[in-house]
């Protein structure tokens, strides 16, 4: 089926997105501390490396099956569908969704990401507080927070992630997101070959290893973040760490503006890819 005039211009919009992504180009900087970073992981033996991202892969899977079957996952998937119903009242499972046009799953889509946002909004000023506790789940808490934020972008546009190839679908857009700019491109163009065989398998067919030690500069951010903020705690404006709890705030919102922007575009290329084949 030919696209839609709004829906060929969304379709360019998402190449000139892509274009953009593919050709950023590394500084001298980055390119030296991720060379220094490869080289201290390099030191520890080999087998540690392998079981230290095996327990990372282990704890992604485990925590987006918790998100995916919690009861708070279940309600959003259903005022997905309640506002789904209101341009179509036939809609009855997430893949009816598809059956809507791009605008109104973008207006659906975008209330989820600005909710999102704003979670992280929160969470990364409750963050900066510089509390013990709120410190130390920062790191867990923006994990469900934008995991969660990809899945319910995916079930926005018709895909359930319950099966084997959507979890592992949606947990390499979430790796992807997360890792620095100069590295997306090999892993947008992951998920592109992923998408050439089939946009419609049960199973998921290749690798089950998602990260690596190129991933780890997210997480030594979040560690450096929490440094800044011990270091600005005390600096208090009316019994307020206003510049720490800035300094959280902006940086988790930030996090979350990447991964939902990037989450948003893949799923949006997604639906209009099957569209095509229609």
């Amino acid at each position: 089926m030919p696209l839609s005039e709004r829906e060929t211009k969304v379709l360019n919009e998402i190449r000139e997105w892509e274009k953009h992504l593919v050709n950023y180009e590394a500084n001298d900087l980055q390119l030296t501390y991720e060379k220094y970073l490869e080289r201290s992981f390099a030191l520890l033996p080999e087998k540690f490396q392998h079981q230290f991202f095996s327990v990372i892969d282990s704890w992604l899977f485990h925590l987006h099956g918790m998100i995916q079957g919690s009861q708070i996952q279940m309600d959003a998937k259903e005022r997905i569908l309640s506002s789904g119903r209101v341009f179509n009242k036939d809609l009855q499972k997430i893949e009816d969704l598809r059956k809507l046009d791009i605008d109104q799953l973008q207006y659906i889509a975008m209330q989820q990401i600005a909710r999102h946002r704003l979670y992280s909004f929160a969470q990364g000023g409750l963050a900066g507080t510089g509390g013990t506790l709120l410190l130390g789940t920062d790191i867990p808490a923006m994990a469900v927070i934008n995991l969660r934020a990809v899945q319910l972008i995916a079930m926005t546009y018709g895909f359930e992630v319950n099966t084997p190839y959507e979890m592992m679908s949606s947990l390499r857009v979430f790796h992807t997101a997360t890792l620095p700019p100069r590295l997306q491109k090999q892993g947008w163009a992951i998920l592109m070959n992923d998408l050439e065989s089939s946009n419609d398998r049960y199973f998921y067919e290749g690798t089950e290893e998602i990260t690596d030690v190129t991933w780890l500069e997210q997480p030594i951010q979040q560690l450096f973040k929490a440094m800044v903020i011990m270091l600005f705690r005390k600096r208090i404006i009316k019994g307020i760490p206003v510049v720490s709890m800035a300094i959280g705030a902006g940086t988790n919102y930030q996090l979350t503006r990447k991964v939902t922007e990037f989450a948003h575009n893949y799923y949006q290329l997604r639906y209009l890819n099957q569209k095509e084949e229609m």
